[in-house]
C-alpha cells in the first residue's frame, strides 16, 4: 500500500515538520538550535539541501525544503534527524542539563517501544511531507512557518523570532541560507 506522505517528485519543494518524541522541549536552550542550525548548514553545503523557508519552536521544526538533485530529499531527511539525534543524546549525556535524567528517560524508553530503534529515540518516525505544487499551497504553508511564534504567544511579529526564515523575508539576514520561493 502506497504512504500517503511521501516524497515523489525531488525536484518540487516540501513541507515537513520534525517532532521531538512526546514533544519534549529541546529547543529551548541555544545549545540544541545551534547543533540543529549547524546541521541544516551542513547539510546545505555537502548533501545539496535547499532551505525555503524554516522555523525552529521548542519542540519541533518546521521547514519548505528541497534538494539540488545530488541526493535524495528523504535520504537528507533521514542523515539531518539521525545526526542531531546523535548530537543532542552527547550533549545531554555530557554536559550540564538540569532535566537530564528526565530527558534520557523519555528518549530511552520512546526508542524500546519502536522495533526499527536499538536504544533511543529523538525525533518522531513521520514528518509527513508535503508538495508544494501550486503557489497557494506555498504560499499557505510559508505563512504558517513565520506565524507558528506568534501563534504560540514568543512574539508579536513573525520576523522577532530569531529561528525562523521570517527575518530573512523581512529583508534581513537569518541563521540559516534560504532559497527565497516567489
Amino acid at each position: 500500500m502506497p504512504r500517503k506522505y511521501a516524497i515523489r517528485d525531488q525536484e518540487k519543494y516540501h513541507f515537513v515538520t520534525f517532532t521531538v518524541v512526546h514533544w519534549v522541549d529541546v529547543f529551548t536552550k541555544p545549545v540544541y538550535t545551534n547543533i540543529f542550525i549547524d546541521s541544516v548548514k551542513y547539510c546545505q553545503q555537502h548533501k545539496g539541501l535547499m532551505a525555503g523557508a524554516w522555523c525552529i519552536m521548542s519542540n519541533h521544526v518546521h521547514m519548505i525544503i528541497a534538494t539540488s538533485g545530488e541526493n535524495k530529499l528523504q535520504d537528507i531527511i533521514r542523515d539531518l534527524k539521525s545526526f542531531t539525534s546523535r548530537q543532542i543524546r552527547k550533549h545531554i549525556e555530557k554536559n550540564q542539563e538540569s532535566r537530564r535524567q528526565w530527558m534520557l528517560e523519555i528518549f530511552k524508553k520512546a526508542g524500546t517501544e519502536k522495533s526499527n530503534n536499538i536504544d533511543w529515540q529523538f525525533w518522531q518516525q513521520h514528518n509527513h511531507p508535503i508538495e508544494l505544487d501550486t503557489n497557494d499551497i506555498m504560499d499557505q504553508k510559508m505563512e504558517y512557518i513565520h506565524n507558528n511564534p506568534v501563534k504560540a504567544g514568543f512574539v508579536d511579529e513573525p520576523h522577532h523570532w530569531l529561528n525562523s526564515s521570517a527575518t530573512d523575508y523581512c529583508g534581513e539576514k537569518g541563521l540559516i541560507e534560504i532559497e527565497f520561493l516567489d
